[in-house]
């Protein structure tokens, strides 16, 4: 067969059909083919644009795979509109607006072919195109590597792309391919993507490495399934899920990740079966956003590379582990913000540097049947509204087993801290909580140590072999006499280092019962003050602050200048307003909703804090109380549920402020049956009726907050200004590290600033920056990292506990 002709085989069942002939062209060829025909072509190069619109079978000649080479100047080089099938073919495509190799109908199927092109998409499946893919390469370095769109499907086996401009595999508009031993790598985008309501994407056995961005990223609404796939070397996240997303891995192995591993936001949900988590310079699981979950079963999470925890859980989301194990790592697992929750059942938290379990900013943490080990801190419940509970859990091979602090309440029922080297149990700074049948075992210093006259419950605990004593109670509580620890059956085993409660100043001890067993001693207990003498004392009246009190706070608050204008600027309108009014003149009406604009961490809910304290103390509201809720506390499961959830919220608020986080998260941008409309319409009446009992403030992203205001233009009515609260600066957070040094008792030494302010000047400021929150966050690591250094000094100075050096600075991401 000469060069640049090609073979047509007939296969008709009659003689005259049954021939084989041969044409000059392409285009020929398949003009004169019918359903079943065969086409041979001979090794060249063709410039011609083919459209396969029938079953036929187009090759190159047997044994010269890749002699074929099917290249046009511009256009798609070639179209597939049939259940054909296509073998051994080059394909190079030159058109930057169009793809090299585009299948728009039928079952067709592709093997062995080879697309080398700088065109929108190497191949492209659309619409109702069901083809199966096998053993084909694309090399792509314009655009993408795969894309199915608009309800294309198929099955992609054994396939590579080994450079893509753009994604590696895209997905979106309701495609749903199946890759099975699929590789990408080398994509300057993901390496794969799906997006859109319908999209969905199954990947076995699959390997995405060296891509320059995230591995693996779904959105908006898509769903994808992975099954013993790998994702590795990424320059941005390993795995990332935004916006209602859903993926599932089962078997996975995502590691060398200089950023998170598997970052969640926006109401994604993830569930991970038996699958490793290891190598990452940020978080391993990051879980961001109320409505967003992570349900993790039988994993693994370790090696970390970087500075942070292993699993981050904030802003309301909710992250399960169940039969987990996280180890070599800084810190094991932090959940931070009111809402955010985890749930840790059968698992496994060693070798932790710092912190493996820390709960703050009002967040709950419920462990069950778990093992910590080795690590700085077993468990550190850090403040007001932090709580939950660790059930039937061990400590072993800690400094301090838990520690509870400023006015955190968590439940410790039937744990063992083993051979803490400071203290078992430490309860400090206003913290609370309750513990029962607790035990310490081997203490280099107490087994329960409670200061500052904490309202600390403990019920039937034992001390063993603790080197300071069994349990500690030191002087130094705020709430006077009958302050400190509630203490019942708790035992010891050395009575000479029990000390007793500061109850009064000349205290009268009541022994604990004692518990059967003939232990060698019992825990003193305060005696209970008499209920009816305390019945007659008198509570003191709490203060309410002058507006100009709560404004100089207000002005105390780090950066913020605008924002402290605007609320200067709404304060002094309705004081004016209110003395007009007391001399009979007209005020004008001002409206006090407020809708709060800017990125996490930069004030938002505490200036709605002190806003609400200002206009009670104005006398425009009854209490000024706060109440925080998101679209979870406001949006039900079914019809009718949202209204009464939103009204019971209104209830909570009335007379103070409701401020609603993230209220975007109402009006999605494509809400089809979402409830979020009927909280928006409840919520828009009831701002109406009781126009004057409750203040309104809606807060959340910038760009995000102006969407929802545009497409409820009923809500954007209702507000009457826009408050942008900006990102903080290097200097502004280098002063709130101060303050926080500060409040703490400690100093910065020679250098410190100026290193911290460089610090934040090179910090990344993407959408995971915590502003203000980064702040704190890094004097908390600068303490830790101190308390590791001074740790090893046999008899540490003043100047040596005090005093934080620039080798205690965390690296920078």
């Amino acid at each position: 067969m000469a060069q640049g002709t090609v073979q047509v085989t007939h296969t008709g069942t009659s003689r005259w059909r049954r021939r084989t002939g041969e044409y000059a062209s392409l285009a020929a060829a398949l003009e004169a083919a019918a359903d079943g025909d065969v086409l041979t072509v001979a090794p060249g190069t063709y410039r011609e644009n083919l459209v396969v619109q029938r079953a036929v079978t187009l090759r190159g000649p047997e044994g010269s795979p890749g002699s074929v080479r099917i290249a046009p100047l511009d256009g798609v080089p070639l179209t597939v509109r049939a259940s054909a099938v296509v073998l051994d073919l080059h394909v190079e495509g030159q058109d930057a607006a169009a793809p090299a190799l585009l299948v728009e109908e039928g079952t067709p199927e592709l093997s062995g072919m080879r697309i080398v092109t700088r065109s929108s998409a190497g191949i492209e499946v659309r619409g109702g195109a069901r083809p199966t893919v096998r053993r084909c390469t694309v090399d792509n370095p314009a655009g993408v590597g795969i894309a199915v769109l608009d309800g294309g499907g198929g099955v992609f086996e054994e396939c590579e792309v080994v450079a893509a401009g753009q994604a590696g595999i895209a997905v979106r508009g309701g495609g749903h391919p199946r890759l099975d031993r699929c590789r990408v790598h080398h994509a300057s985008g993901s390496g794969l993507t799906a997006t859109g309501d319908n999209s969905a994407l199954e990947a076995v056995g699959c390997e995405i490495y060296e891509v320059r961005g995230s591995g693996v990223q779904i959105t908006g609404r898509a769903t994808a399934h992975l099954t013993d796939c790998d994702v590795h070397r990424t320059t941005s996240d390993g795995v990332t899920l935004d916006t209602d997303a859903v993926l599932t891995l089962a078997d996975c192995r995502i590691h060398d990740v200089p950023e998170n591993a598997v970052d969640l936001r926006s109401r994604s949900v993830l569930t991970l079966t038996r699958t490793t988590v290891r190598q990452f310079g940020r978080n391993g699981l990051s879980v961001w956003d109320p409505g967003t979950r992570v349900d993790a079963n039988q994993c693994e999470i370790f090696d970390s590379t970087g500075d942070y925890p292993a699993v981050w859980v904030s802003d309301g989301a909710t992250a399960v582990l169940d039969s987990c194990r996280v180890h070599d790592v800084p810190d094991a697992l932090f959940v931070l913000d009111r809402g955010s929750r985890a749930d840790v059942v059968d698992s496994d938290l060693s070798q932790v540097r710092n912190t493996a379990v820390s709960v703050s900013d009002g967040a709950t943490a419920q462990l069950d049947d778990c093992r910590i080990r080795d690590a700085a801190t077993g468990a550190w419940f850090r403040d007001h509204g932090s709580g939950g509970t660790l059930n039937n859990c061990t400590v072993d091979g800690t400094q301090t087993g838990v520690i509870v602090t400023k006015g955190a309440d968590p439940t410790i029922e039937r744990c063992t801290v083993d051979s803490p080297a400071e203290a078992g149990f430490y309860v400090s700074a206003g913290g609370r909580g309750t513990f029962l049948n607790c035990r310490v075992r081997g203490s280099a210093g107490y087994g329960f140590h409670v200061i500052d006259g904490c309202r600390t419950t403990l019920r039937r605990c034992r001390t063993e072999r603790c080197a300071r004593g069994g349990y500690e109670f030191a002087e130094g509580g705020a709430d006077g006499p009958g302050s400190g620890p509630d203490v019942e059956d708790c035992t010891s085993d050395e009575s000479a280092g029990l000390r007793q409660p500061p109850s009064a100043p000349e205290p009268v001890v009541q022994t604990a019962h004692q518990s059967p067993g003939g232990l060698l001693g019992s825990v003193p207990v305060p005696r209970a003050v008499d209920e009816e003498a305390a019945a007659t004392v008198p509570l003191p009246e709490q203060a309410t602050r002058t507006s100009q009190d709560v404004l100089g706070e207000l002005d105390a608050l780090v950066g913020l200048e605008s924002v402290k204008r605007e609320v200067r600027a709404l304060t002094d309108m309705i004081e004016v307003g209110r003395r007009r009014r007391e001399a009979g003149l007209k005020a004008a009406s001002v409206k006090r909703h407020l809708v709060f604009t800017g990125s996490p961490g930069t004030g938002k809910t505490t200036v709605a804090r002190l806003y609400g304290e200002i206009l009670a103390s104005l006398g425009v509201l009854e209490k000024g109380h706060l109440v925080e809720v998101s679209r979870v506390d406001l949006v039900g499961e079914h019809i009718g549920s949202t209204a009464i959830r939103t009204q019971e919220a209104f209830e909570k608020a009335r007379g103070g402020v409701l401020f609603i986080d993230e209220a975007y998260a109402l009006s999605p941008e494509d809400s089809g049956r979402d409830f979020g409309k009927e909280a928006i319409d409840t919520l828009v009446k009831l701002m109406e009726d009781h126009r004057d009992a409750v203040v309104v403030i809606v807060a959340g992203y910038t760009a995000e907050m102006e969407r929802f205001l545009q497409v409820n233009p009923g809500v954007a009515s209702r507000f009457s200004r826009t408050i942008t609260f900006s990102d903080y600066g290097p200097e502004e957070l280098l002063r709130i590290v101060e303050q926080q040094a500060e409040e703490h008792e400690y100093r910065l030494g020679p250098g410190v600033a100026e290193a911290l302010q460089k610090y934040f000047t090179v910090l990344p400021k993407g959408p995971a920056f915590g502003n203000g929150r980064t702040a704190r966050q890094t004097f908390e690591a600068m303490v830790e990292r101190h308390a590791g250094r001074v740790a090893q000094l046999p008899e540490p100075s003043t100047d040596d506990l005090t005093l934080l050096y620039t080798e205690d600075l965390p690296e920078p991401a």
